[in-house]
């Protein structure tokens, strides 16, 4: 089965082992941009020293379990931690993005020709160029050592000649990783790593292989694809562009994309530009993205039962064959895979197709980093076009800054936030000379440092409050405001961190279903309010239709619905009761509490197919049925009505020669006859029978109540012969069943407890001839999760077991006894005791039990690895707390210096 796992290593070094017990964690790959790994760790795992200090982390996955692979970008860099001192558990939550990130922390130097305005000329440059030249200068000063690249000046990482080059001017101090993103958004490159490696291609190459064809990817729904929202937009669109660069530099290009309402323009404003192929560039990549609409396909994938797996069968960039708007299969881009794995060990994740959303929001967080001045697609050296402007003198900084966060709902239903700013206004220079001011530039980022600062919002010079929206709820943001003078920027004022509250309410509890049954389906309606007519807010986004067997009780989703209205559910049992319920949602995720729920199943009104009574009087017209329709014969003791045969027209004693049927005398019915008492079902099998000789077999239910306390033999919808114990209340049974399939031509009786509150446990029995088991199980995927027994004629186990593979055990058998998992004491309680200890450097040491014995014990120890490989070690001056640990060697009288991992065992009294 696909799996995924983390790997530790060392910065830029060797590999140092397994991550095992990640408590969850989930990978983004993105198209052209830095990958992102977080999950959380336990302090007490096992591989916790591993990520106690800086390290890098690399993401493999295996089909089989025993061939593992790391994947292009896939290795990450733990640079960011968090934890709460509080914790008991010790968990602590790592951030890491990929190894590119590096990048950042290349900065452009200058060159040996002279700067043209202070900037550094690219003219007729490859990609390649401008890109080596960041990175073989930043080596040569030392940076980035291990960092590699598989790309020269003249032809990409794919071997194949630069399709493109582009005359450009760079400011001094831009970053490598702005400029790489730059040049993929400009389309010009795409790009990935490949463990430590960078790979660039010409765009739309390497990274964007057709599977299209056979045999080709397709994820389908059901299969590959669990869940398939859509969402699209024409916000961008546009057939015309406007460039206007420095210099006077203004150029105009369309293309042939017709759009509904004709003529779209567009406009790319950027410093650094002044010559036509650049141009060119910038406008053909902006009217590729506006040519239609950008639709966005989120695909949630699942590794179970699916064909086509990620990086197995299909990579980032790939063009493959998915569900798109309504359903149909049509080629799509892959833009961003995703992979979760949660402590429960399930993988998941899901597929961005096409996404038109994450390419808006990475070219707009680039466009803070400094490359871009506020136009609408990228490139250029990111200044605005130079505009004359006289100078001035530089402000002071404001002071006083105070910046009011709230959360509201926009009119599409989803949480924003907003903030209104204030300041003192600035009234002198840096000097302390009046000065006048011509407006305050309010600037904003994540509170994270290195996180790059963008201009939000400009007042004019009498105003010292802002107002901006909207901004992401549970982000918090850091704010500074400067003044301007006659286009001399003043000094920044101090700055100030905000909160952006998250909508953590629910919606109200919805209604409860209305129910009905017609032409063998379900309909399952909601009014579309809350509890006591209470109207939903907002931010409702939509009420989810759950059901379940109330005999076997297990909640699935069957729909869903966003306004007032029905589902419909179909292929549900004839006469089997469904019980329903609803939950509602808001954009926040919150859900609501469930609703009161109402049972009801199926019935059968198709014609020639009608259930027993479905057909009632009141749906036959006035006189339909005449003697005429009726075959002689037909009328049986079914067809008498009450008190219309008495006793004075039967004899005494009833000889049967025949039978008496009730019902259809080939399908459904009741029967007496000569052997006895019979009925059968709509198919014609026998059910029941009861014989003359004494004996009775039934096939089917047999409950001993509708209600309360009950046993329930054989019930309805089970896959095997089995007996439910239903408590006095709630739908929660306790079951018996024989499974043949465990042990073939063998009868296995498993005994399963009901679920717990929490339902997360549930305990399990198995007796088999040679097997016998007692575990606590999840009941949900029937792993592990507590204690457990296992008893074969060859041994016995017993132990302790659960999904985050935390293993206790004891093995016994005719040759030993096997032990697995960790010892452990508490107060003065005797016990066996072992430690490691890293002793580096010096001659001797003083090595503490960390505890206080009873007595003083003996200790058994090795030492790994020591330094050098020649020494022998012997142990000192044992006492209560602690002991001495020195070399044998010595040299010219002093001890030998060393270094070694001293491994102690030692019993506890």
């Amino acid at each position: 089965m696909f799996d995924v796992r983390l790997i530790a290593y060392a910065p830029n070094g060797d590999r140092l082992g397994l991550l095992p017990h990640p408590l969850g964690f989930e990978v983004g790959y993105p198209l052209n941009d830095v990958p992102a790994l977080t999950f959380r760790y336990s302090r007490h795992a096992i591989g916790a020293d591993l990520l106690a200090q800086p390290c890098e982390v690399a993401v493999e996955w295996s089909e089989d379990g025993h061939t593992w692979t790391e994947p292009p970008d896939s290795r990450f860099l733990r640079i960011r931690r968090g934890t709460a001192v509080t914790d008991v558990a010790g968990v602590e939550a790592f951030e890491l993005p990929g190894y590119g990130w590096q990048l950042r922390k290349v900065v452009l130097f200058p060159g040996s020709a002279p700067l043209v305005d202070g900037k550094r000329a690219f003219t007729s440059a490859t990609p390649g160029s401008i890109l080596q030249s960041f990175l073989a200068e930043a080596q040569a000063r030392g940076s980035l050592p291990e960092f590699d690249w598989t790309f020269n000046t003249t032809r990409d990482s794919n071997n194949k000649p630069w399709a493109k080059s582009l005359t450009i001017y760079y400011r001094l101090g831009l970053d490598a990783h702005t400029t790489l993103i730059n040049l993929a958004e400009q389309s010009v490159i795409d790009f990935r790593m490949e463990g430590r490696t960078l790979h660039v291609y010409n765009a739309d190459s390497a990274l964007a292989r057709d599977r299209t064809a056979a045999p080709r990817v397709d994820l389908m729904l059901g299969r590959d694809v669990l869940d398939a929202p859509d969402s699209g937009t024409l916000e961008d669109a546009a057939n015309a562009v406007l460039v206007v660069g420095d210099d006077g530099f203004r150029r105009s290009y369309g293309s042939s994309a017709v759009l509904p309402w004709g003529r779209w323009e567009n406009y790319i404003g950027q410093g650094g530009v002044s010559d036509e192929g650049t141009a060119f560039l910038l406008a053909e990549g902006s009217l590729l993205r506006a040519a239609q609409e950008r639709v966005q396909h989120t695909r949630e994938i699942t590794p179970v039962g699916a064909r086509w797996l990620p990086w197995r069968d299909y990579q980032l960039g790939d063009k493959i064959i998915a569900p798109a708007s309504g359903g149909a299969l049509e080629p799509l881009r892959v833009r961003q895979i995703t992979l979760t794995k949660d402590d429960k060990g399930t993988v998941g994740g899901n597929v961005v197709l096409n996404d038109r959303f994450l390419e808006q929001s990475i070219r707009l967080a680039r466009r803070t980093a400094g490359i871009v001045g506020g136009s609408t697609a990228s490139g250029g050296s990111g200044a605005p076009p130079a505009p004359p402007s006289p100078r001035g003198r530089t402000a002071a900084k404001p002071v006083g800054l105070i910046v009011n966060p709230i959360t509201y709902v926009d009119a599409s239903g989803h949480a924003q936030g907003q903030v209104t700013a204030t300041w003192g206004p600035v009234l002198l220079d840096v000097t302390g000379e009046a000065i006048d001011i011509d407006s305050y530039e309010l600037f904003m980022r994540e509170n994270i440092v290195g996180a790059p600062w963008f201009l939000v919002a400009t007042t004019e010079p009498g105003d010292t409050t802002a107002t901006y929206s909207p901004l992401l709820v549970g982000q918090e943001y850091a704010f500074k405001v400067r003044a301007t003078s006659q286009g001399v920027k003043g000094v920044f004022s101090d700055e100030y961190a905000a909160l952006i509250e998250v909508d953590d309410t629910p919606p109200p509890v919805p209604t409860a279903p209305a129910l009905s049954a017609r032409l063998g389906v379900i309909h399952v309606g909601w009014e579309g309010l809350g509890f006591g007519s209470a109207q939903m807010p907002a931010d409702f986004h939509r009420v989810r239709a759950w059901m379940q067997d109330p005999l076997a009780p297990g909640a699935a989703e069957v729909g869903y619905l966003q306004a007032a209205g029905s589902i419909v559910v179909t292929g549900q049992p004839y006469g089997a009761l469904r019980e329903f319920w609803l939950t509602a949602v808001d954009h926040a995720g919150n859900e609501s509490g469930p609703s009161a729920s109402a049972v009801i199943a199926a019935v059968q009104l198709v014609e020639g197919d009608a259930a027993d009574e479905s057909i009632t009087t009141g749906a036959l017209a006035a006189n339909a049925v005449t003697a005429d329709k009726i075959q002689a014969g037909a009328i049986e003791a079914s067809h008498i009505g009450a008190n219309q045969v008495t006793a004075d027209k039967l004899a005494a004693i009833l000889a049967l020669v025949t039978r008496i049927v009730a019902g259809d005398p080939n399908a459904a019915r009741v029967e007496l006859n000569d052997d006895g008492l019979t009925a059968y079902d709509e198919g014609g099998v026998q059910t029941v029978d009861v014989s003359s000789t004494g004996a009775v077999s039934i096939v089917g239910q047999l409950a001993t109540g509708l209600t309360g306390n009950r046993l329930v033999i054989n019930p309805t919808g089970a896959t095997q012969p089995e007996i439910r114990f239903l408590p006095g209340s709630g739908t929660n049974p306790a079951r018996m069943y024989v499974d043949g399939s465990m042990y073939p031509g063998e009868a296995t009786v498993v005994t399963v407890s009901g679920v717990s509150g929490s339902g997360t446990a549930q305990a399990r029995v198995v007796h088999a001839a040679t097997d016998y088991r007692i575990a606590i199980v999840n009941p949900t995927n029937g792993l592990a999760g507590g204690g457990y027994l296992v008893a074969k004629p060859n041994e016995l186990e017993v132990g302790y077991n659960d999904i985050s593979a935390n293993l206790q055990r004891f093995k016994f058998n005719a040759a030993s006894t096997q032990f697995a998992g960790k010892w452990s004491f508490s107060g003065s309680e005797a016990g066996l005791l072992m430690r490691s200890v890293s002793l580096s450097g010096g001659s001797s040491y003083s090595v503490n039990w960390t505890f206080t014995m009873v007595t003083i014990p003996r200790v058994v120890f090795t030492a790994d690895n020591p330094i050098p490989d020649r020494l022998a070690f012997h142990m000192r001056n044992p006492t209560t707390t602690n002991f001495s640990f020195r070399s044998s060697e010595s040299s010219l009288g002093a001890p030998t210096q060393f270094t070694v991992q001293l491994n102690m065992w030692a019993w506890r009294m």
